[in-house]
């Protein structure tokens, strides 16, 4: 049996779904359904195996290819019902763990489908041809997708390759080993407590200073998107780190209140930070030299709580830009595993590493 946590689930019920309803309604910043922008479909396509391309063609009657043979055909009904089951059955379940829907298994095999999920190198979860009611064109585009059914899913992974290192100016000579015997218990055991570190490193009047980050690509990647995006990041991370600042809607009204990088116009702050949360969501990924463009190129899709499978399109940009910065915050990830947290000393100097880790709220 297929086993799969809510996330995997939904975008087995987003093909399902979005065949039965034949569109993709759009959503404003606020996720709600816009009735008067849609995108009808054409066809889904799914590649589960190499050089084994199945197309799903939208309609009254769903029909279904192989290689540009048509093998099968069922009437739209019979996935709406199924859409419904499926939903059920994840709103069913606890929000953790894997677990099999064996009705909706039944139905995949009847369809051809015998994947949950795309590879997981791929940004696009699902590949839509869709009609471009704006221009009539007709483009193959891929979306990623976003469940909010189960637990909230991270936006940005942290690794080290999300480290920002700071150099600590200070004058007192303990500061390394009171800092780094700073911990706080939790299930008994002791974990690096970030926050109380940098609180200690400030009352002993040192002061963090941005110098680079860990991993040269990722570097390189934010000047893509403007060429002060890792100072500006660097900042964000001080103020949740220091200030206990996680939403990221908040760190840009800090931003502009500080301004830090001293703009003339300090809208420039939630601009920049919209385009670097975009990049994210479509395709950048840290450790991936990356050339700018979209990987999920038609955009994003969302289910929301109610099951409505809504999509944010590249026309509907800004709205899209206004639904990540509103709905995204900051989080501490594993301090062992992504290797930051501990002050430590190079040439003379003291340094620490802060890593970041974006997740949806």
């Amino acid at each position: 049996m297929l086993k799969g946590n809510k996330g995997e689930w939904s975008e087995v019920y987003v093909l399902l779904r979005l065949l039965a309803d034949g569109k993709i309604y759009a959503a404003d910043s606020e996720l709600n359904k816009l009735e008067d922008i849609y995108f009808p479909i054409i066809k889904i396509i799914r590649e589960e195996t190499k050089g084994e391309i199945k197309e799903y063609t939208a309609g009254e009657m769903i029909s279904i290819y192989i290689n540009g043979s048509k093998v099968k055909e069922l009437p739209a009904t019979e996935f709406e019902s199924e859409s419904g089951n499926l939903l059920n059955e994840i709103n069913s379940k606890d929000s953790k763990g894997a677990f099999s829907v064996e009705s909706t298994q039944n139905f995949m095999d009847k369809i051809l489908c015998y994947k949950l999920s795309a590879p997981a190198t791929d940004k696009s979860d699902i590949t839509v041809k869709i009609v471009d009611v704006n221009t009539g064109y007709s483009p193959t585009v891929g979306f990623s997708i976003k469940s909010e059914l189960g637990s909230s899913p991270t936006l940005l992974n942290a690794g080290k390759t999300t480290n920002f290192i700071y150099k600590i100016v200070h004058n007192y000579p303990d500061l390394i080993r009171e800092a780094n015997e700073i911990y706080k218990v939790s299930g008994g055991k002791n974990h690096t407590d970030v926050r109380g570190r940098i609180n200690k490193i400030i009352k002993e009047n040192g002061t963090l200073e941005y110098r680079k980050m860990n991993n040269q690509v990722f570097e390189d990647n934010l000047v893509l998107i403007d060429s002060n995006m890792d100072k500006i990041i660097a900042e964000t991370l001080l103020y949740f780190y220091k200030d206990g600042i996680s939403n990221c809607n908040e760190m840009v009204e800090k931003l502009e209140q500080e301004n830090p990088m001293n703009y003339g116009n300090v809208n420039a702050y939630r601009y920049k930070f919209k385009k670097f949360l975009t990049a994210v969501a479509l395709g950048m990924k840290p450790a991936t030299v990356w050339d700018g463009l979209d990987e999920a190129t038609g955009g994003y899709i969302v289910v929301t709580k109610e099951g409505n499978v809504l999509a944010y399109h590249i026309y509907n940009r800004n709205y899209f830009e206004e639904y990540l910065l509103s709905n995204t915050k900051y989080e501490t990830a594993s301090t062992s595993r992504h290797d930051f947290g501990e002050v430590y000393s190079e040439n003379g100097e003291d340094f620490i590493k802060l890593n970041l880790q974006v997740r949806f709220r």
